[in-house]
């Protein structure tokens, strides 16, 4: 997956998540979309605010597992500084 960053000077964060025709079949990037939403849902208290996120999905993402995406994004999210807490330790 690619994490796209701005900030927004607002005081909240957004969150958008977008899967191309790489990712596979429509069936292929709706269930890729689905499991990045989920897996960034227990992620968002932790999230800095003041950003735009973009979440843009590739194609192992259709065959990876819910652990994996979130563990992932986890550390792309620690990468970018958004990270209120460190998380990585927490049952996610």
């Amino acid at each position: 997956m690619v994490l796209i960053v701005l900030s927004n000077q607002k005081e909240t964060s957004r969150f958008a998540v977008a899967a191309g025709r790489s990712v596979g079949k429509a069936v292929q990037r709706n269930h890729a979309k689905r499991l990045l939403r989920e897996a960034i849902r227990p992620l968002i208290p932790h999230i800095n605010t003041g950003w735009d996120i973009l979440i843009l999905a590739r194609h192992p993402l259709s065959e990876a597992s819910f652990h994996q995406s979130q563990t992932v994004l986890i550390t792309l999210l620690q990468k970018a500084n958004l990270l209120i807490s460190d998380i990585a330790n927490h049952d996610h």
